[in-house]
């Protein structure tokens, strides 16, 4: 009742609004005659008073007087006329018109939502449309929330929610649905990296003590997974172990893959903790980076001409990485290089598109404390 209420008092102020200018053309055109009847008058009395000053002569004035007049009794009599001629046909008109403009717009919508609403649809309560969520993510969520709700100990439940809660940077329920799964369903490496990644979130990119050791424990299950391993020297490496923490990345290292995407990141920690790159494991493949003909080609440079090679490789990293996004190692040097560069709107830019693709990355939103950049998304 109170919407039908309040389309109606629309459509009255729309009708309102459109039969205002009728309205107002009626009387404009009444004062418009009267003002041009007015005007005449003045004129006459005006020559009357030029007559006796001597101003004009009597030939002039009565030639004057005459014309005036003419004009004076056109006027009367057009405004006579219109009044008693036009009057009714003009207000039919005006009739017609208020009738048709506070008529017509309410049918043709009522019409319309005959033929294509369903005015004898009830209103669809919440349990309804969770019965039957389709594609809505936010009624899937709210399905399995109330689920939980109603039933705490499914860790099936919460092990679906805490990576949807994740992506979702809703990183408070993600910490618990992820505590909850490991609780009801035990520890696995998928979890535990999880959890892991939560609390390195949540913490702007610093990986806390529970958050190592969630990542540990991650290493303990499954001892080739080199992201958690990664956090592991990453937690290390911020708490000032530089030693501890060039052990774990020469040990990815030693066990990952020459051409692995994850090898550039590394060996920027293994040298940023004192390291040596292993032979045979640089970085001369890493996307962007320069060839040994591109070190060599830049030692006969001039600085400017440097500057513009190495913007020129960047600016190439960051063409490909719009083609191959997939690739978390290219994101963090690209935020690396523009960083250096000097260019702190395109770092911002490269960050913003990284954490897009690979949300709460602790690389990146590390990299962005270190860089003094904005991380967007990410809950405080």
């Amino acid at each position: 009742m109170v919407l039908w209420i309040i389309l109606a008092a629309l459509t009255a102020a729309v009708a309102a609004i459109l039969i205002l200018p009728f309205a107002r053309a009626t009387k404009a055109a009444s004062v418009d005659r009267a003002g041009e009847v007015a005007v005449y008058r003045d004129q006459l009395a005006e020559l009357d008073r030029d007559r006796a000053q001597g101003l004009i002569n009597a030939e002039e004035a009565e030639y004057a007087r005459a014309e005036i007049g003419r004009r004076l009794l056109a006027a009367a009599g057009a405004g006579a006329g219109e009044g008693r001629e036009t009057a009714a046909p003009k207000a039919r008109k005006h009739a017609l018109a208020t009738t048709a403009v506070t008529m017509v717009p309410p049918v043709i919508g009522l019409c319309l939502y005959l033929a294509l609403g369903n005015p004898g649809l009830p209103d669809q309560p919440l349990e309804a449309r969770l019965a039957n969520p389709g594609n809505n993510v936010a009624l899937l969520v709210a399905k399995a929330e109330r689920h939980l709700a109603e039933n705490p100990n499914d860790g099936a439940g919460w092990d679906l929610l805490a990576p949807i809660y994740f992506r979702s940077m809703r990183l408070g329920d993600a910490e618990l649905a992820y505590r909850n799964a490991i609780r009801i369903l035990g520890p696995n490496p998928l979890r535990l990296a999880g959890l892991g990644e939560t609390l390195v979130a949540s913490n702007d990119g610093i990986v806390t003590e529970d958050a190592r050791a969630a990542f540990e424990q991650a290493v303990k299950l499954d001892p080739d997974n080199p992201r958690s391993r990664f956090y592991v020297g990453l937690g290390f490496e911020q708490a000032g172990r530089a030693a501890e923490a060039r052990a774990q990345f020469e040990a990815i290292a030693k066990g990952s893959p020459p051409d692995a995407p994850w090898m550039q990141l590394v060996n920027q920690h293994i040298a940023k903790n004192g390291g040596t790159i292993t032979p045979g494991r640089d970085t001369a493949q890493a996307p962007g980076n320069p060839s040994q003909a591109d070190v060599a080609a830049a030692e006969n440079l001039s600085q400017g001409d440097r500057q513009a090679m190495i913007r020129g490789m960047v600016d190439s990293l960051a063409e490909r990485l719009k083609q191959e996004p997939n690739n978390l190692e290219g994101w963090v040097r690209l935020v690396r290089s523009y960083a250096v560069l000097g260019d702190k709107p395109k770092a911002q830019e490269a960050l913003k598109s990284g954490l897009k693709q690979f949300p709460s990355s602790g690389e990146l939103v590390a990299l962005a404390n270190e860089m003094g950049l904005a991380v967007e998304g990410v809950a405080q």
